[in-house]
């Protein structure tokens, strides 16, 4: 394809991150172009049948809470280009072996009388940041700014900085809550002990009750459908099956903004970087993998506990202690005995998943980096355990390590899904510490994966602050 000049814009990578950057840049008039190394458009948010035919698998992302809340993605009307989403009956479930499941329900009220003794103290923690959520996903998840509300960013900032273990502690004193927050923070992929552990668990617990834990109607790459229908109508191309391997591949002129991680940005710009800037992308750290397995199923997940029936994500975990241990084991480069699972059930409440009476589910549990092993089993008996009779409605199964997630697309680096270790220091400064963390300075280069601010989720939030940085760097 040609690059004299017929475009005044590039984005490298069609995740939700490059195609929002690449249609902020579009509705401001630029001429944009989008390569995607994969054969189909999304990267993380792609849909196929990969088990049997006529049931649909996420590959990657399934439910997407900020997606709902990201006021970039809201801003491009994407209802208009067919896009709907479902909500579960309740977002989210967490059984234990000895007990009943604790659940976080759409209401915070309702979520905090299932915690029995820590009623007052959940609603008060998590229900003050849910009631006043927009502020929090204007002030939390956003690069460096002066703020608007500043008693909201200050208030998630005291809670927010600590270990996911010491304010499940501090906060709750009932396993049920304890257990629940846990599981949420570790969606973060940290040990829990780290300090802003409790961040991404806090953003995600006030999202169930201010805007729930949808999906996409259809899948995860319906988005990526509407978003691509949108940028088409906007005059942007997309091509794919192209790999970008230097600079002189991309237009000679205006913003070249890359949906990467760092490394992959600095092989193909090369020397274009200054020095002090590679040495400090180069740092960069990512996290552990991910093992998933996606089942094609006879019947809905059995769950002992009939909450979990209702939920589109159930946390297989336990206590606080045995969350807290599982996520521990890849930072020691080793596999948990007994690992914490996120598992999702779309067709639960979206029918266009399977056909008629089957079903879809999916778990991943975290591991090393480029863990070559196998967990299938171990999932599927961790499962049983609190579903009995699940083995027995499966019809097919498609597992996936992390050396199989990265071959399928290079921006899971090991098999990280979350765009780079959530440490303390890349959750306040990723990819590096800069006012502007997306601009290369001194070039044409722009960072919009979810190794910038505010990291990983499906929201467009990095790529619409990069294509917005991009603009003030390029006004014309």
């Amino acid at each position: 394809m040609s690059t004299d000049g017929s475009f005044d814009a590039a984005v490298v990578g069609s995740g939700p991150n490059g195609l929002c950057a690449a249609l902020e840049l579009a509705r401001a008039g630029r001429k944009v172009v989008v390569f995607e190394a994969h054969r189909t458009p999304g990267g993380g948010a792609r849909t196929e049948e990969i088990s049997l035919p006529g049931f649909r698998h996420d590959l990657c992302s399934s439910i997407h809470p900020l997606a709902v809340a990201s006021p970039v993605l809201r801003s491009f009307g994407l209802e208009r280009e067919g896009l709907r989403f479902r909500h579960p009956e309740l977002p989210l479930a967490h059984p234990f072996p000895d007990g009943p499941a604790a659940v976080l329900d759409r209401s915070a009220g309702a979520t905090a009388r299932g915690l029995g003794i820590d009623h007052g103290r959940w609603r008060r923690l998590v229900g003050g940041f849910a009631a006043r959520f927009d502020e929090v996903v204007r002030e939390v998840l956003a690069p460096p700014h002066l703020p608007r509300s500043p008693r909201v960013l200050v208030a998630f900032g005291v809670f927010g900085i600590q270990s996911a273990a010491g304010l499940a502690r501090r906060a709750f004193r009932g396993e049920a809550a304890r257990g629940l927050l846990a599981g949420l923070c570790a969606h973060g992929m940290v040990p829990l002990e780290w300090a802003g552990s409790a961040a991404i668990g806090l953003v995600l617990a006030a999202a169930g009750h201010a805007v729930g834990w949808p999906a996409p109607e259809g899948g995860a790459g319906a988005l990526t459908a509407a978003l691509l229908r949108r940028l088409r109508a906007l005059g942007g191309e997309v091509f794919t099956d192209r790999r970008i391997r230097d600079l002189a591949e991309l237009p000679a002129r205006g913003p070249l903004l890359f949906d990467v991680p760092p490394a992959e940005l600095l092989r193909v710009a090369r020397d274009a970087v200054p020095p002090r800037i590679r040495r400090s992308l180069s740092r960069f750290r990512h996290g552990p993998g991910v093992f998933k397995v996606d089942w094609a199923l006879a019947a809905p997940i059995p769950w002992r506990d009939e909450r979990c029936r209702r939920a589109g994500t159930v946390h297989v975990g336990g206590r606080l202690g045995e969350i807290a241990a599982a996520e521990r084991a890849p930072f020691a480069g080793r596999v948990a005995a007994a690992p914490f699972l996120l598992v999702t059930q779309p067709s639960l409440f979206d029918p266009h998943r399977a056909p008629p009476g089957r079903h879809t589910a999916w778990a991943t549990c975290h591991v090393p980096p480029g863990w070559r092993g196998d967990l299938t089993g171990a999932i599927e008996a961790r499962i049983e355990a609190f579903a009995p009779g699940f083995r027995d409605c499966i019809l097919a199964r498609v597992s996936r390590g992390p050396a199989d997630l990265e071959r399928e697309n290079p921006s899971l680096v090991g098999g990280d899904i979350g765009g780079g270790v959530n440490d303390l220091r890349q959750l306040l400064f990723r990819p590096r510490a800069a006012l502007d963390p997306y601009r290369i300075p001194g070039t044409r280069l722009f960072l919009c994966s979810a190794s910038t601010p505010p990291g990983a989720g499906v929201h467009g939030l990095c790529g619409g602050f990069a294509a917005r940085s991009a603009l003030r760097a390029f006004p014309d």
